[in-house]
């Protein structure tokens, strides 16, 4: 696949309904016909619940480096929509259990909070179960304000559950 010009950016993928990996997998297959080129994945981590529901099975999360030249709205509605196609019922519950979770996490240095969408993720530097496999795809990452994601996580508890579970999903024609 031809390299085009873009966004650099970082996708968090979750899933904790059905079969977790091939959920992912899906996810990350679906991307490039979404226009965005999967660059790279992170290995798969088995994580606790966080949020609002506490009870429920424990998810599957890894993170994506991609490509794009969506804007952040137009990548925006490219994954909700991909959310919808992979079977994810709209929530009847705030952080419930799910199919598929695809959320934009960095784009570039781009910040954004428009009411539909933060850039970077407003819970970015907060959660292990993004923090872990986003510095494992690249350890130097930076909010765009500068903040270092390493240092965000070395400022966390060690209290949420976050687990190796696997290898790097597979990435078809990625760098």
């Amino acid at each position: 696949m031809a390299r085009t010009a873009g966004h650099i950016g970082l996708l968090g993928l979750g899933s904790n309904v059905g079969e977790r990996r091939a959920n992912l997998q899906a996810a990350a297959d679906a991307l490039p016909g979404a226009g965005v080129e999967v660059l790279a994945s992170s290995s798969t981590y088995d994580t606790d619940p966080v949020g609002e529901v506490l009870d429920q099975p424990s998810f599957l999360n890894a993170c994506l480096l991609v490509r794009t030249t969506l804007t952040p709205l137009g990548l925006l509605d490219a994954v909700k929509r991909l959310e919808r196609e992979l079977g994810r019922a709209e929530p009847s519950l705030r952080h419930g259990p799910r199919t598929i979770d695809i959320d934009i996490l960095l784009l570039g240095g781009l910040e954004l909070n428009d009411g539909r969408m933060s850039l970077p993720h407003a819970q970015l530097l907060s959660r292990r179960f993004v923090l872990i496999p986003a510095l494992e795809l690249d350890f130097e990452l930076r909010a765009p304000d500068g903040r270092r994601l390493a240092d965000a996580l070395a400022s966390l508890p060690t209290g949420e559950g976050v687990r190796w579970a696997g290898p790097p999903l597979d990435v078809q024609g990625g760098g």
